[in-house]
């Protein structure tokens, strides 16, 4: 019997699926070493057996893969089964590691959301029918409900990462995983503090012909756009630049916290602070947790009354 191997998604977009798929032939490699046994996504999988179990039901597996964050009951109930039937439990994605964009919500109560999303639907009709999850209070990252043995964030990881981290644990190798920023694999001239002191929208461009290297680029901090590269896990390398930075835009805080529950947003004012740019000209500045918002560290505005 081959390395078993179930994967499984929550709260996401399949984006962090797509990755492993786009690993192409290296993905054909892989499969040959491994027996895949659970991936809702491929297979139609029952989770209840026809006696009607209140749990879920899984196949044992050596190594468990789960992409996205934990926002409902059936969600969280998945989740647990998969730590008690997975000897590894990998969890892939910004989503996993650190709610990511679903997590968004939590920025208000879970009641107000549901409220302003279904606005307009006929009070009169029925209720729900019990076999709806119900969403819990917040989105939650993974390691928020279980222990997860290792955490890879991306939005997607790319590629290369999954393949680097898949190939090492099918052969019973922990992937080393270095904490660097997007900054320590940036090539952009640095110079010196940023010459403004308010902070320039996302939307302003900062000018380099298309035809220069991204080398020749001064910092975008230092232009003072709003670049979250000092305070982003590095890990989307492209080309020889970071992705986003070599599409001659600004980082947007995808892989999220250099550290494990690190704050973006707080660390991010400070970087602005040392460059001489004054935070308080961001207009959202809890924007800059839009893809780490679980944790706690998004939570509803309470309002003075």
């Amino acid at each position: 019997m081959g390395f078993r191997v179930a994967v499984q998604w929550l709260h996401s977009c399949a984006g962090c699926e797509m990755a492993m798929l786009d690993m192409g032939p290296r993905l054909l490699t892989l499969l040959e070493e491994i027996e895949l046994v659970h991936m809702p996504l491929l297979v139609d999988h029952k989770y209840h057996d026809p006696e009607g179990a209140e749990q879920p039901h899984i196949p044992a597996a050596d190594l468990g893969i789960v992409t996205g964050a934990v926002a409902n009951s059936e969600q969280l109930a998945l989740l647990r089964v998969m730590r008690r039937q997975c000897r590894f439990l990998l969890g892939v994605g910004t989503c996993a590691s650190h709610g990511g964009i679903p997590a968004m919500i939590n920025a208000w109560p879970m009641a107000e959301a549901l409220a302003a999303t279904y606005q307009g639907i006929d009070s009169g009709s029925p209720p729900a029918p019990d076999q709806v999850p119900q969403p819990l209070d917040r989105v939650r990252a993974l390691d928020e409900e279980v222990e997860i043995d290792l955490l890879l964030p991306g939005c997607p990881p790319g590629p290369g990462q999954l393949e680097q981290v898949l190939t090492g644990l099918v052969a019973g190798k922990r992937p080393a995983t270095a904490a660097r920023s997007v900054c320590d694999t940036c090539p952009t001239r640095r110079l010196s503090m940023a010459d403004r002191k308010q902070v320039r929208r996302f939307v302003d461009n900062e000018g380099l012909a298309a035809d220069q290297p991204v080398a020749a680029m001064r910092c975008l901090l230092e232009q003072g756009l709003l670049c979250m590269g000092p305070v982003t896990a590095g890990g989307c390398d492209h080309n020889g630049a970071p992705a986003c930075i070599g599409a001659r835009v600004p980082c947007r805080g995808c892989f999220g916290p250099v550290e494990p529950r690190g704050n973006q947003m707080l660390a991010m004012m400070n970087i602005l602070a040392s460059h001489g740019l004054d935070f308080r000209s961001v207009v959202d500045r809890r924007a800059m947790l839009r893809f780490a918002g679980a944790h706690g560290l998004l939570r509803p505005i309470t309002r003075k009354r």
